[in-house]
């Protein structure tokens, strides 16, 4: 969430400091930006008139309104600090003027991705394989698209198995961070 160190607990939103390093320090809200732009790139792939004209506005709105409540929040939990924060970073479009460094001094931490953030994979892979595989039957009928849907449909038992094994294991709190 934003930019919450230790996000939210107990489905409420919280935040023991304002973290304004890393990738943070060229967007406020580059988790948010990163969603909105794997879900563009579905839209895009799955060719959706409908999508285009309803599901992107629906998105940005959503969205807008999860980062102005979390702004507010901040602000008022983070005063002056924050507001001086906003003034530096921009609240979606990053300043890429030295990204390259952050990038270089992060690590990937699989760990995290299972425990926290195991369904946003989960849902793109999920809707990305199953546009794929509508477009193909679409395009080629069965005979020729049967061996990406059922390449694609054991992807989808995969993943689906992966998501529920991680749900399991966070629920019974074998699972978790330090």
């Amino acid at each position: 969430m934003l930019i919450l160190n230790g996000a939210a607990k107990k489905k409420q939103v919280y935040a023991e400091r304002l973290v304004q390093s890393g990738i943070f320090a060229h967007c406020r809200n580059p988790l948010y930006l990163g969603n909105i732009l794997i879900l563009l790139g579905v839209g895009i792939a799955g060719n959706s008139l409908p999508f285009v004209l309803f599901g992107i506005p629906i998105l940005l709105f959503a969205y807008a309104t999860i980062i102005c409540a979390e702004e507010k929040y901040l602000e008022k939990k983070f005063g002056q600090e924050f507001k001086d924060y906003c003034k530096r970073v921009n609240r979606i479009i990053p300043n890429v003027s030295g990204i390259g460094n952050t990038i270089k001094g992060m690590e990937f931490n699989w760990k995290r991705l299972i425990v926290k953030e195991y369904a946003t994979p989960f849902a793109w892979i999920t809707g990305l394989s199953l546009l794929i595989m509508k477009d193909a039957y679409l395009d080629y009928g069965y005979a020729s698209s049967k061996y990406i849907t059922w390449s694609l449909s054991i992807l989808i038992l995969i993943v689906t198995s992966a998501f529920f094994t991680a749900w399991y294991l966070k629920k019974n709190k074998y699972l978790r961070l330090k």
